[in-house]
């Protein structure tokens, strides 16, 4: 307890909220800016178990905002996922950390939260953001969202039957097109730092049993210091929450198809019905080398290779994996 001894003089904590902690497991989905900051306050607060899930590895540009990594990582060619297990057994030896490498989708979800006492959002998009909330719904897990780009970003906590949900907010998945990215829009720095505190924070409160939860979706610009919340209801409409997973029973999200003998894999997102090659072209031009005609967008960085089409579908070149495909999707056409 000598560990925790200014967090339990916060008398929203004390010892008996220490206990819980103790006693509480939450899972991270996403590694990256969001996603390390979560994880770093949560394991120096004493949270009894925390599983860290992220498909993707290190790179240089990640070290300007993701807080559990360092140039030695990225010599070592190292995944998000093991680096920060590493990282944070050294933080703290007393609690359990799991690092586990794999992209989360419907077929492996369920598997991953198993167990879990609350669910923290450190994606980059929102399509795997509404199978979080799908499987959150169903197994009644708290799950608290997060997003950061440029200089703002959003946060709102969802507890299953008591507030609304993430589809309460989108609630047309076929409706939300192409959406900016760190990597073709960039991030400062605090932008992430505010919003994972803020999510760390609602994580803590709900695990000690804290009525006084935050149950706006919150805006915050740290460039313009705005700060906006929104009052949200509880749609009658909603599927999610009435029962119907359509993410998690894979009626919508982006769709791969490995190309047999061309050694690419199609990436179809039914949300975008159609796209503009001036715009992605403005995005794109910052972080590769990209070019167009009337038909194609072709578009190279860092040895991949993909053309986008005006309907949104898209070949990723040079690969078969379609879970990298949908990860490049993801980064830099936006899902």
């Amino acid at each position: 307890m000598d560990r925790y001894s200014r967090q339990t003089l916060f008398p929203g904590i004390g010892k008996t909220g220490q206990h819980k902690l103790d006693n509480s497991s939450v899972v991270i989905i996403g590694c990256g800016a969001l996603g390390t900051v979560i994880a770093t306050i949560l394991a120096r607060a004493g949270i009894g178990k925390i599983k860290i899930i992220d498909r993707d590895f290190i790179e240089y540009h990640n070290l300007q905002r993701q807080v559990l990594f360092d140039e030695d990582d990225i010599r070592n060619q190292l995944p998000k996922a093991i680096a920060a297990e590493r990282h944070l057994r050294k933080v703290n030896s007393s609690i359990e950390i799991e690092g586990i490498v794999a992209d989360v989708n419907y077929t492996n979800i369920e598997r991953f939260v198993h167990g879990s006492d609350l669910i923290l959002d450190g994606l980059d998009n929102l399509e795997t953001r509404f199978l979080l909330n799908d499987v959150a719904v169903k197994y009644k897990i708290p799950w608290i969202y997060g997003g950061a780009v440029s200089s703002s970003g959003m946060t709102m906590t969802i507890v299953p039957d008591k507030t609304p949900c993430l589809r309460c907010v989108w609630n047309n998945p076929t409706g939300y097109g192409l959406a900016m990215t760190c990597d073709t829009t960039g991030v400062i720095t605090p932008a992430p730092f505010v919003i994972g505190s803020l999510q760390a924070t609602e994580a803590m409160k709900i695990l000690v049993g804290e009525e006084n939860i935050n149950r706006d979706l919150i805006s915050i610009d740290v460039w313009t210091a705005e700060l906006k919340r929104f009052r949200i209801n509880r749609r009658i409409d909603c599927p999610s929450c009435h029962g119907k997973f359509e993410f998690l029973g894979a009626q919508f999200g982006t769709k791969t198809t490995s190309l047999c003998g061309q050694n690419a894999v199609q990436v179809l997102n039914p949300g975008v019905k159609e796209v503009s090659f001036e715009q992605l072209e403005t995005r794109l031009k910052e972080v590769g080398k990209v070019s167009h005609n009337e038909f194609m967008l072709n578009f190279t960085v860092d040895s991949q290779e993909m053309v986008i089409f005006p309907d949104g579908r898209a070949i990723v070149k040079n690969t078969a994996d379609e879970s990298l495909a949908r990860g490049l999707y993801a980064k830099y056409i936006g899902a």
